[in-house]
């Protein structure tokens, strides 16, 4: 939700955004009309009930024939009144449902334009070229790590089973991911992985994004498809104290999503899957505060890349691939030997104070209390061992276990094929 103080001191930046993102401008106008509607409702209430309380004092001095006209007039300020006071309460109502509307507002220097206007801001390491290269279904039959067929067998399209060496190297990649969370500050959580729809809503994953959202009609609650949800929603409703620095968590989790739109798209393997785990990182910390800390979190993410030594690029996502909390985002994209092209394996995102506002979220200033900012990132997920497979891959099938991981697998160096 965007702040109302923006949408009435600047609208053009509001209405900018929006043209920035694709997106209608006049929404923008809609909202301003709506607003000064329901303040100026609010303000003929106030007027009325002014007047009421005025007339009632009349009232308790008046008597006989006066006392009748008085009471007369009182009852038709009170009718009047009340018929204000319904029409701001549908004004606000209707304000309400065009900012959850609005997407938020997008940070200076954001570049316009659609999925494939993002920029590359740097490309890390140097992307290998191996003979006779295998892909990650193919590689992870070899070692007797991922198996696709029984996933389909058992669940349908996008399902898959970690077996063997498979599950051991999420597990490893997994645990080296919270262990540089908790050493950097996180507080490691395990969230929930259901949630209420005004969780779900107050992220802002139930406008554009509802179609990608798995729903339990016969509960009313959603599968979270990041952990982002749940640790947003941790804390809803309540006034966080921020003078030591930014609270972060580390979420630790399955994911689930519909991938709805995607028909054909990475059916082969388990780079876009309907259920994979994630480690996540959030964080609440002062708007001032917050593009400093979203350099961090895309900071992390480049370490743990690092530590299992793959090639990557970092691309700033151009405003209409943002998503509607994100008023700025970062990827980062392994290199990927199959496929001769970067895929993502992390985002980023600051989404400054739109999370925020919508669950209630606030901290304590001198003025009073304010909305805080929210930002995300992913530290490690199911679709990195694709990268790690690919990149690591040795001509005869084995797979070379990056340094930083082998503690995680008793020391394991190679990953050695199990078929032939």
């Amino acid at each position: 939700m965007i702040d109302l103080r923006l949408l009435r001191e600047d609208p053009e930046r509001v209405r900018a955004s929006q043209r920035a993102r694709g997106e209608s401008s006049e929404l923008v106008d809609a909202m301003l009309a709506a607003d000064e509607r329901r303040r100026a409702l609010l303000a003929e209430f106030e007027r009325l009930r002014a007047g009421q309380k005025a007339l009632g004092r009349q009232v308790a001095q008046a008597a006989g024939e006066d006392r009748q006209t008085l009471l007369g007039r009182a009852r038709e300020l009170a009718a009047a009144a009340k018929d204000a006071e319904s029409a701001a309460t549908a004004a606000a109502a209707e304000l309400e449902e065009l900012s959850l509307a609005v997407a938020n507002v997008v940070e200076p220097g954001v570049p316009p334009g659609g999925e494939d206007d993002y920029v590359v801001l740097r490309e890390v390491g140097e992307r290998p070229a191996p003979d006779g290269v295998r892909d990650h279904v193919e590689l992870g039959e070899l070692l007797g790590a991922v198996d696709v067929g029984r996933g389909a067998k058992v669940s349908g399209a996008r399902f898959y089973f970690l077996v063997g060496v498979g599950t051991r190297l999420e597990l490893a990649l997994l645990n080296l991911a919270m262990e540089q969370a908790i050493d950097a500050g996180f507080v490691p959580v395990t969230p929930p992985t259901l949630v209420k729809p005004e969780v779900m809503g107050g992220t802002g994953f139930l406008g554009a994004h509802a179609g990608e959202v798995y729903r339990l009609e016969a509960d009313d609650l959603y599968l979270v498809g990041t952990s982002e949800v749940a640790l947003a929603g941790y804390h809803a409703d309540e006034i966080l104290d921020l003078s030591a620095g930014p609270r972060r968590y580390a979420g630790w989790s399955t994911c689930y999503r519909r991938e709805a739109g995607s028909y054909g798209k990475d059916t082969r393997g388990i780079i876009r899957v309907h259920q994979f785990n994630k480690v996540e990182m959030f964080s609440y910390c002062r708007v001032e505060d917050a593009a400093e800390e979203h350099e961090r979190l895309l900071a992390w993410e480049e370490e743990l890349l690092g530590k299992v030594e793959l090639p990557y690029r970092v691309i700033e996502v151009a405003a209409g691939d943002l998503g509607s909390s994100a008023a700025r985002k970062y990827d980062c994209e392994a290199w990927l030997p199959s496929q001769g092209r970067y895929r993502e394996l992390t985002s980023t995102s600051n989404c400054t104070t739109f999370q925020a506002r919508r669950l209630g979220i606030r901290e304590r200033v001198d003025s009073g209390t304010r909305p805080v900012a929210t930002l995300n990132g992913t530290l490690a997920t199911t679709r990195w061992l694709v990268a790690i497979l690919e990149n690591h891959q040795q001509p005869d099938g084995s797979v070379r276990v990056p340094k930083a991981l082998q503690a995680y697998l008793g020391g394991q160096q190679v990953l050695e094929p199990v078929t032939r």
